[in-house]
Parts: structure tokens; sequence; C-alpha cells
């Protein structure tokens, strides 16, 4: 076998990476073999997102270098044009691709740019004809005058694959995926997932940075696992359980979140007549106390409305929401609240936290109206009450003083799920509460959550994963275009199931 035969597509040697006193990267080492994809595993704080952005060139390292290609190339020196010029293509959770914008206007933003003639005219059928032959070559089934936005989830992800390799040769250089799926609904899932194992096949060397365990085992040769910024391991997910998985990452094992099984015999806490508001309705349903309740759907079946026309935030047109029995009026966010509702909203930083605040103030910022007396603004107490809840709701911090953006993404869920859960709500409306967290900090969540439903309220969980919801739930409504198409009880509940109500594939059912 020659030298070139043997040579890793990627070396990464000696990576150390610091903030201050914390190690984020320390002294990491591997390689990538050619023509497979590469799990990069870990669980939120491992190091992973720091570590593909030192190969991108967005953060500097401290140390270390990569061989890509015959060339050694220092990371503290990397820049983002360095890393495109090495071939290190990238295509992240949030997409820079335009929806608004025609196919071939997409491949050519942000790629080599548009063909063009005298005076620096657009060659429109030129762009047309080089775009249809990078759909070929990719093998995705779209028109280069197609918007974009017509397009379902995963080809959109395929174009912007495809825009980042088109100017790579087969094979050549290394496409890492950060999180490619995390919005996607399970049949989007597969199709992207399709797709990168056909590149793999084809020669193409892939890491993919993923939270979604299943996703590990359908499609990666290899798993890289770090913890607490080192590596921790290599290993074939194949060779695997998924408990063995899950011990390695997060490096012990995890206690199953098992249904609470509330009854139906148990008594009404919230019930929902007729109600419509904007997207969604007329609905009804009715939770016991007791009851975690999976609300799924396709994107677009008015999954997150129905959540926020039950905490104020999208006016209801019509309809009567009684909870114990008593008519409330949810007309705003605080009516909600001083009902008894808890909302942890889908995007967590846009509409959720303070990032620069710290962690006390992000928990606190529920219940101020506690910590004033006599005028007065009672910070010890607000202190002490932060540093209870580190220990209550899981919380990974150094301090309660740090900012919240200083924290993993598991342990910035957790402290918004504190702020809600504190306020010992009867209704708590979750909405993707575990989209991007590790598994380790998901099952925490989810038991945070029962123990409080445990107590007599209740919870309603809208999710795009079918598997999580059927693991965690005790009854799931699967919306379709607004209104509830099907119930589907804890005894015959499975992802398959909630896939296919959800997609209109069978006869619509409700419990």
């Amino acid at each position: 076998m020659t030298d070139e035969a043997q040579r890793p597509a990627l070396a990464v040697r000696g990576v150390s990476k610091a903030f201050g006193t914390n190690l984020a990267v320390a002294d990491v080492t591997f390689d990538l073999a050619a023509g497979q994809v590469h799990a990069l595993l870990g669980g939120n704080g491992s190091g992973k997102s720091t570590l593909i952005k030192m190969l991108a060139g967005v953060e500097q390292a401290d140390a270390g270098t990569i061989d890509i290609a015959g060339s050694t190339l220092s990371l503290p020196d990397m820049t983002p044009a360095k890393a495109a010029a090495a071939g290190l293509s990238f295509v992240h959770q949030q997409r820079s691709t335009f929806p608004e914008l025609t196919v071939a206007e997409n491949l050519a933003i942000g790629g080599p740019g548009f063909p063009r003639g005298a005076g620096g005219r657009i060659k429109w059928s030129r762009a047309r004809r080089e775009a249809g032959e990078i759909l070929e070559r990719f093998g995705i089934e779209a028109h280069p005058d197609q918007l974009l936005g017509e397009l379902g989830q995963a080809r959109q992800t395929m174009v912007a694959i495809a825009r980042a390799l088109r100017t790579q040769g087969e094979g050549e250089g290394i496409l890492i995926l950060d999180e490619p799926t995390v919005s996607l609904p399970h049949t989007e899932v597969a199709l992207l997932l399709a797709a990168v194992r056909r590149q793999a096949e084809r020669g193409q060397t892939v890491i993919l940075v993923t939270h979604r365990l299943e996703e590990v085992f359908a499609v990666a040769d290899n798993a890289i696992l770090l913890r607490n910024g080192r590596l921790v391991d290599e290993v074939a997910p194949r060779s695997l359980t998924r408990n063995d998985l899950v011990e390695l990452i997060i490096g012990r094992a995890v206690e199953e979140v098992a249904p609470t099984g509330g009854a139906a015999d148990a008594p009404v806490v919230l019930e929902v007549e007729g109600l419509t508001a904007g997207p969604v309705g007329p609905v009804d349903l009715t939770l016991h106390a007791g009851e975690v309740v999976g609300i799924a759907g396709l994107v677009g079946s008015g999954r997150s409305s129905l959540l926020k026309s039950l905490f104020g935030f999208l006016p209801a047109e019509a309809g009567a929401i009684r909870l114990d029995g008593r008519s409330v009026k949810l007309d705003s966010p605080r009516r909600a609240m001083r009902a008894g509702f808890a909302f942890v909203p889908e995007n967590r930083a846009e509409d959720a936290a303070f990032p620069e605040l710290s962690l006390t103030e992000n928990m606190s910022v529920s219940v101020l109206a506690r910590y004033f007396k006599g005028g007065r603004f009672l910070v010890r107490r607000e202190r002490r009450d932060a540093d209870a809840l580190l220990e209550t709701y899981l919380i990974k911090a150094q301090s309660v003083s740090d900012a919240l953006n200083s924290l993993s993404g598991g342990n910035q869920q957790k402290a918004i799920v504190a702020r809600w859960l504190r306020r010992d709500p009867k209704v708590v409306l979750l909405d993707e509460p575990t989209q991007g967290v590790d598994v380790g900090a998901r099952a925490e969540i989810y038991g945070l959550v029962q123990r409080a439903v445990q107590a007599g309220s209740v919870a309603l969980v809208a999710s795009s994963d079918s598997e999580e919801l059927a693991a965690i739930c005790d009854r799931v409504l699967v919306l379709r275009r607004g209104r509830i198409v099907g119930e589907i009880p804890r005894d015959q509940l499975t992802s398959n199931r909630i896939e296919r109500l959800a997609h209109g594939d069978g006869e619509e059912e409700v419990a």
C-alpha cells in the first residue's frame, strides 16, 4: 500500500484552547480515514463546538496543527480563508441559504459566484446549466429555477452541502456538518442522512456533529468522543449498544426516563374547548393531573402556535379554557403566568435567554416580586435561592454570578426550566425543550418536568422528535393543519405511529 493510500484525510494534532482558566479543548489528537462518516460526539460543554470553530478559523487555537492533503497548517494561525483554501467545508445548523431565491442563485451565492460576460453581466443560461450539473452530481431532486423555499428542508440542506463542495473534486476535502438535522422532521432527516451516506460512499470524508444517537448508528463509520475538552475514545458505533454509547459520551450511565403514569381518572387540570387562534383550531383537549402529553405534527402543523395561544402570546379568537374547573382568560403572558402557566419556548437564544445577564438574574426574572421588601431588593436572598436552584435543577456552573452564555447549552436550558418550575406552575408548556441538548441533559430535563407533574400539575410537550415523545409521554396528540387529527394512547405509542399519523398515512384515529 502506498503512503498516499495510508495517509489520513485529516490528521488533528495536539489541539488546545483555554478561555481564562477554563481549558475548553485539551491536547486533542485524532485521524480521520477518507471516505467515511465520522461522528463528533460529546455532551454540552465537551469542546465539540470550540474544536469546530478552530477548524473553521473563527476561533484561534492556543496550540495544534492539522494535516490535510499533504499540507500542515497551524491552528493558531487559521483563518476562514485558509480553512476554505485547505478544503474544509462547513454547513451549520443555521444555514446561510436564501429561501426566496432560486436554487441556481443559492448555488452561486457564497460559492464561486455568478458566471459573467461583457460588462459584468450575469450569464443566466450558463448559471442555470451549471446549477443543473451540480444538482445531478449530488443527486438532488430540484430544478435550477425553483425557489429554494419550495424544497423540503432536507433538500435545502443538500443544496447547502452541494454549494460547499461544488469547487472540490470527487471525494476531496472535508465536509463538516454541524447539527444539520436539528430542526428537521423525521422523514426529512432520513432523506438527508441518505444523501450524506451516498457522499461518503463516493469518497467524501464527513464530520457529523449531532446529539441524536439514532443518526450516529444510521450513518457513522466511526465516532470521536470528547468529554470535558479531552478525547476519551474512538469507536465504531455499530459495535456498541445505545446505552454503551451514552455512557461513553457522558461518563456515566443515564437512567431512562419513563412516563409518569398520569391516569384518565385523575382530576382534570386543564380543559380546552373550541380554541381557535391564528393557524390553530378549533382544538379540544383535556389534561389530567400527573400527565405529560405530547404534541406532534409536521412543520407548520400548529404545534408552537397552540402552546403560544395557551400562554397568551397568540390571541384566541374563539373557545374556552378552564383550569381546575375555573374559566380563565389567557389574553397575555402576564395573565397566563398569574393563572399558573409556564412556557419554555422553542428558540431559547431569542425568546428565553438573557445571555449577558448572570445565571441568578436569568432564574429569578420570573419571580422578582419575591425579592422586593420595603422598597429594597433582597440581593442576598436572591443569591441564596439561586445557589439552591443549582442543586435542585442539576445545573453545572462555577458560580451563579456567571453569565448565562458562559454555560453549555444543556445547562442554559436547565436554567430556563428552573426559572419556570420554581413558580410551581399548574400547566407546563414546553416547545422543543431538548433541541440541541445532549443525552445526559435531556434525561435530566425530563426528570425535572416529571417531578413537577407528579405533584399534580400537567405538561404539554411539543416536539419534532417522535422517538422522544414516544419515550416520555403518557399519550400524544397529533396536529395537522392546526387541528388535532389523532390521539395515541400509551399502550399504542410508537415513533412510527406518530410519524404515520402526522403525515396522514392511514386513517385518522382518536383514542
